[in-house]
Formats: structure tokens, C-alpha cells, sequence
């Protein structure tokens, strides 16, 4: 696999191409047998006892969706031509495509925060609503809040449903050893990389457990190497986790590394090619 940085080996487990870290900070082991992967000894088992369930990913529908928006002027300005997308449960879909055709939009319309213009959006059968717990979305900065250590920017969406905080602690302690972050959980973001800050958003994001994650970017700001190691570190969780993924990119080596589809859009208006 050409770009590949010194100390990454690359594995093949079932159908997916597996980059593995050669630091001696993490260790990385792909059971082929049943293409279950652990991360610092973390199994299935342990997150079955914390009352983290392995997830069945959500089924996505976009059908003949469409978008406008009306600027400060009145005009109307299109965003989506009329398009359509199927994402089965647990499937990894990449989107690729030039700035400003309309990707973010696609999965703003699916994270629920716009409706569509036309056509209709669903996630398991249901219109998505903002902010539903079966909905996880990543940004390509980590918006981590600077007056909160690591450990309580984790729980903060666990705070805004009501968990009791034994449960809460619990549950973000496992999240941060799962990011390879189980010693800085008192660190606060100005103390941290910025690789570390995004580990504590992709916790922060994986600790309601959803079913489906958005993910805006999210590696885009990394440095080469940093980034190719998140890869490798998300692609252990979700394989774990088998949540339905929608990943928006401009970095064509990325989606093909990551993603079991690829989907290109066309220059705005946008819509999906083929």
C-alpha cells in the first residue's frame, strides 16, 4: 500500500485491509477466526460487563432527496440535486467529492439537523431527530470544551441523559483505555496533542454507544502519521462495534483504506456520480 509511513505493517483480516502500528504504547491483534479486535486486552466480554452492548448498525435510506437553501438575500441557492443513497447496517460508506458539493449537507440531512428540500431521509424506518442517542457525529475539529478535563468532556452527553455518575465513570474510563487515553483522563485539552484531543472526541462520540456515526472530516487536521494511526484505531472499534458508518473526506487514500464503499459526488449542485 503505497504511502504507508516507516513502522506500519499492513494485515489482511476476512475482507479489510488492517495498518498496524509498530509503538510499543499499543498493541493491536486481529482474531481472523471471528474478526473480532481487541485493544489493550479490551474484548467483547469486558464491554458486555460494562453494559456497553455490541451493536447492530442502523440501516440508512436517502430517497430522491434534495436540498436549497435561501441566503441573506432571498436567493436560493441548491445544494443537493435530487439523489438517492442505500447504507446497509454495519456497512462503512466514504464520501468523497470537491468543497462545497454538498457533503456535509447529505449528512447533516441524515444526523437530522435539516430537512430535506425533497425526497425523504431515514435511519432504521424512522426520520432521524437531532440529537437522538442513536446518532454519533465527529467533527474535523474536536470542539472539546477547555474548562473540562478529558474524563468530563466523555461524559458530558452521559450527564445530559441522566446517567448516574457511577455508571458515567465507569463507562468513560473504558472509553478512554479504548482510545489509548486511560492515563490523561485529568488532563485538560490545552495539555493535550491535538491527536489525543481527537481521541477524546472519538470517545466522547463512541460513549452513547449509537448505531449510527456521522464523521465530518475527522482526520483531516492530523499529521501523516498521527493520522494513519487513528485510522487503525477506529477501524479496531468499529469492527468491534459493527455501527453503521457514513465518513466524509476529501482524501481519496482514506476512503479506500477505511470504507467498504466508496460514493463520489459531482461539483455543486452535488449530487452522487454513476
Amino acid at each position: 500500500m503505497p504511502g504507508l509511513v516507516p513502522g506500519i505493517r499492513v494485515y489482511r483480516a476476512a475482507s479489510k485491509t488492517w495498518m498496524a502500528g509498530t509503538s510499543p504504547a499499543m498493541t493491536w491483534n486481529v482474531d481472523q477466526r471471528n474478526r473480532q479486535t481487541t485493544l489493550d486486552g479490551i474484548e467483547t466480554s469486558e464491554i458486555q460487563r460494562l453494559g456497553m452492548a455490541v451493536l447492530r448498525g442502523a440501516r440508512i435510506r436517502l430517497a430522491d432527496i434534495a436540498h436549497c437553501y435561501e441566503s441573506q438575500k432571498g436567493n436560493v441557492v441548491q445544494a443537493l440535486l435530487k439523489t438517492s443513497l442505500s447504507v446497509e447496517p454495519g456497512e462503512f460508506v466514504a464520501i468523497v467529492g470537491p468543497s462545497g458539493c454538498g457533503k456535509t449537507t447529505l449528512l447533516n440531512l441524515v444526523g437530522g439537523l435539516l430537512k430535506p428540500t425533497e425526497g425523504e431521509v431515514l435511519v432504521d424506518s424512522r426520520p432521524p431527530k437531532a440529537g437522538a442517542p442513536n446518532l454519533g457525529y465527529l467533527f474535523a475539529r474536536d470542539c472539546l470544551l477547555g474548562w473540562r478535563t478529558a474524563a468530563q468532556n466523555v461524559a458530558l452527553p452521559l450527564e445530559i441523559r441522566g446517567m448516574g455518575r457511577t455508571a458515567r465513570e465507569t463507562r468513560v474510563a473504558h472509553m478512554l483505555a479504548v482510545v489509548g487515553l486511560k492515563d490523561f483522563g485529568h488532563a485538560h485539552p490545552s495539555e493535550l496533542s491535538q491527536g489525543m484531543r481527537q481521541r477524546v472526541a472519538l470517545a466522547r462520540m463512541l460513549v452513547t454507544e449509537p448505531s449510527t456515526l456521522l464523521m465530518d472530516e475527522p482526520f483531516s487536521a492530523l499529521d501523516a502519521q498521527t493520522r494513519l494511526l487513528m485510522h487503525l484505531q477506529f477501524l479496531s472499534i468499529w469492527e468491534r462495534h459493527k455501527s453503521t458508518v457514513l465518513l466524509i473526506t476529501h482524501d481519496l487514500g482514506e476512503a479506500i483504506t477505511l470504507a467498504d464503499r466508496v460514493v463520489v459526488f459531482s461539483r455543486s449542485p452535488g449530487r452522487i456520480k454513476g
